[in-house]
């Protein structure tokens, strides 16, 4: 079946003439020179609202040799994401999950038996760790190039993780809340400082050494824990204490701050409920990386003896359910995955991923995702969760 769309004007490209609001039979549909099928096809094919307009204003560096549509509503169905690259040689994946089915299908070339596959040469990513998302070895076998986009998020989540401590420390929502309702004091309005404290971090990649510098410049005593592809000079640059032992490390902080990429077989489960246990009381631990590198339910556990306190913006399930025993646990800070999203962090993603297009398209290289190897590196140098 025909999917119905409602194309919007770029440089005074006509309209298919449905016009007004998309619907959800008739999704909005973006596109820049169609009358151009001369050029190649670059196809979005599902997005996040927030990246629909920083894309768009960087599609001028595209247009002397590409066409570009953008697909304006989010989804992962497979069928429907073939059906609206099924002409494009280049795909940009704002979110969803590639199949190895899917991959494929949409793959340029002539599969077995004669069938007929799709034209994507290259798929670029809106994020960091990619291989969670694609098969990079098949991507590789069927001849199609993956990139992605590096430390756009560095700054971003560093300033949430300290947006989200001072919220335990010093309870400004909940003062401002207290405020608007007539009050004056009560409780939590004594803080906690931070300078004089100490943090641990979890992952010295470009997040956690953004951290690093801030809580430096706060005037906090710095320790962290790193991967083994984390330069030993990078210790001593930041003015950073390395502590191999996670029990050891975390026993000793009065901030716990997570910044571990999510890789199966190596940060996966890697915070146990061990090491939670060595939590002392009155410490508090951030993660603003990826809730799955703690043991599953081991934070809950931890949280409920009540003597410790968190800030979390990430979670086992997301959205977090409603009856989650994390809503209504003291001491608790939550926001909805939201870290990475600012203006500064959606421009540079954008401008990557244009870049890599352009790139291509042009016979070069940019931020181009060769192995698994070179995607866990990627993440963890970058200690980034993939958007």
């Amino acid at each position: 079946m025909t999917e119905k769309t409602t194309i919007t004007q770029s440089n005074g490209i006509q309209s298919n003439g449905i016009g007004g609001a998309a619907t959800a039979s008739a999704p909005r549909v973006f596109e820049t020179q169609p009358e151009r099928d001369d050029l190649p096809l670059v196809v979005m094919p599902s997005a996040i609202v927030s990246i629909i307009a920083p894309f768009k204003a960087r599609l001028e560096a595209l247009r002397d040799i590409a066409r570009v549509r953008i697909f304006e509503e989010f989804t992962e169905d497979a069928d429907t994401i073939a059906r609206r690259v099924a002409d494009a040689d280049v795909m940009i994946n704002a979110g969803p999950h590639i199949s190895d089915d899917l991959l494929r299908r949409i793959s340029a070339g002539v599969r077995a038996g004669g069938e007929e596959g799709g034209h994507v040469r290259c798929i670029v990513f809106s994020g960091t760790g990619v291989a969670s998302y694609i098969n990079l070895a098949l991507a590789r076998e069927l001849g199609v190039r993956v990139c992605n986009a590096e430390h756009y998020g560095d700054n971003a989540v560093a300033e949430h993780t300290f947006a989200l401590l001072f919220e335990l420390l010093r309870h400004v929502g909940e003062l401002d809340d207290r405020m608007k309702r007539g009050g004056w004091g009560g409780p939590h309005a004594d803080g906690l400082q931070l300078a004089g404290r100490r943090l641990a971090i979890i992952g010295l990649g470009g997040i956690g050494s953004t951290v690093a510098r801030i809580a430096k410049a706060f005037g906090m005593e710095v320790t962290a824990w790193s991967s083994g592809h984390t330069p030993s000079a990078r210790f001593a640059e930041l003015g950073v204490t390395p502590i191999a032992d996670m029990n050891e490390l975390i026993a000793a902080a009065d901030v716990v701050s997570i910044h571990l990429p999510l890789i199966d077989g190596a940060t996966r489960g890697l915070i146990t409920a061990d090491n939670l246990a060595h939590l002392k009381p009155g410490a508090m631990l951030v993660n603003t990386a990826r809730a799955e590198v703690i043991e599953p339910g081991a934070l809950a556990a931890r949280l409920a003896q009540g003597d410790v306190a968190a800030a979390l913006d990430v979670y086992d399930r997301e959205p977090l359910p409603a009856d989650d025993p994390l809503r209504a646990m003291p001491g608790v800070v939550l926001t909805p995955h939201v870290a990475w999203r600012t203006d500064g962090a959606f421009s540079d993603l954008t401008r990557q991923m244009v870049e890599a297009t352009r790139a291509f398209l042009t016979g070069g290289e940019v931020n181009v995702v060769v192995s698994e190897h070179d995607a866990e590196h990627d993440a963890v140098e970058s200690g980034a969760r993939r958007n």
